[in-house]
């Protein structure tokens, strides 16, 4: 039996709060929202005055204990859509949306861990509905973080991480950047490679549950190189994002 679309909703901007140079996060408020799980996604849909439309896949940044949700968006250059959400948008303004979307790159504390979160640039906005959603429940499930950037100026939510962390509940946060590095960066420098994910995730006797989110090259090289550390095929969840990818 066929399932029936899914509706668009329209959502009024309550709030956008500026997160990097390139990246802004959108609080909405959506009439009638049915609650998400975290890693979920929504689409967004744009429309011009002359009915010409445009729409892209936004993961959601918030946690479903938070009334309405989040959406952090990084700008691209040639981004049509993003370049909307991140420079002309104003709180007030309504879009259109459906979802939420996609079930598999989710997690809730219910499953436990431990958990191996690794992030490429904004792939780190559906992990940290996930990291949020942790702090919210109280959980202490071993959780390590993983995020690669291409330089200090990049690292979105790098304040509430390190808060977080901090707590000293079970989780664990490393950044590392590909390109310049600040005189006084204390993280890593280089791309993640089997020797970072050895050292810094759990090993395959402790079967994580993995969750790597980012673009498609640097998501599929993750995902070989869990595997070939040894770590389960069936323990290992991706989602990216490119030419070929989904949520951003």
């Amino acid at each position: 039996m066929p399932t029936a679309p899914i509706a668009w909703r329209s959502a009024e901007v309550r709030e956008i709060v500026v997160e990097t140079p390139r990246a802004k996060t959108i609080r909405l408020e959506v009439p009638g929202w049915p609650g998400h799980l975290p890693g979920q996604h929504v689409d967004v849909r744009l429309t011009a005055e002359d009915g010409y439309q445009a729409q892209r896949s936004y993961s959601i940044s918030s946690p479903p204990e938070e009334d309405g949700i989040a959406l952090t968006v990084e700008r691209l250059d040639d981004g049509e859509v993003s370049t909307f959400l991140t420079d002309e948008l104003r709180a007030g303004d309504r879009l259109e949306l459906r979802g939420p979307l996609g079930g598999y790159f989710t997690w809730t504390a219910a499953r436990r861990g431990p958990l191996a979160l690794v992030a490429g640039g904004s792939g780190i906005v559906p992990l940290m509905a996930m990291i949020r959603h942790r702090a919210a429940r109280g959980s202490h499930v071993p959780t390590h973080v993983l995020c690669s950037w291409r330089t200090a100026d990049d690292v979105i939510y790098r304040d509430e991480l390190a808060r977080l962390a901090a707590q000293a509940d079970g989780l664990e946060v490393t950044h590392t950047l590909t390109r310049r590095a600040p005189v006084d960066w204390r993280g890593l420098t280089r791309r993640i490679d089997r020797e970072m994910l050895s050292e810094r995730l759990p090993g395959p006797d402790a079967r994580p549950l993995s969750y790597v989110c980012g673009p498609t090259a640097m998501v599929e090289s993750v995902a070989t190189l869990l595997v070939s550390l040894g770590h389960a095929p069936d323990r290992i969840r991706t989602e990216r994002f490119g030419p070929t990818g989904g949520a951003r």
